[in-house]
């Protein structure tokens, strides 16, 4: 894998980590309301994610099925975290859809050749 690509999936797994390690803080207060890591995080998921889905000519492109499934998911959580991120608390159902979206993407990523 050339040194771009791993810069790429190296901030992609940055990206995971706000969003995840800030929402599992962010419920851990109590207090469930969407974050500057979650939405720092989800931003640079679907950047990092474009930019990485772009084709290696070299054979060993992933699905095109699966491409589509992660940036469906991923544009999903970019949404709701972006048009909630003023909210001083969000739905029970919406933090933890947001959660369980972060946790299905990286499955997703992890468990499809």
């Amino acid at each position: 894998m050339e040194p771009l690509r791993l810069i790429l999936l190296y901030a992609h797994l940055i990206g995971f980590a706000l969003l995840l390690g800030g929402s599992i803080t962010q419920y851990l207060t109590g207090k469930l309301r969407i974050n500057n890591a979650m939405l720092w995080g989800a931003t640079v998921q679907v950047v990092t994610g474009i930019a990485l889905s772009a084709p290696l000519r070299d054979g060993d492109e992933p699905p095109a099925a699966k491409l589509a499934v992660k940036a469906v998911i991923g544009l999903a959580i970019f949404a709701m975290a972006f048009f909630s991120r003023k909210r001083e608390q969000v739905n029970r159902g919406h933090f933890l859809a947001l959660v369980g979206l972060t946790l299905v993407n990286a499955a997703v990523a992890v468990f499809w050749k």
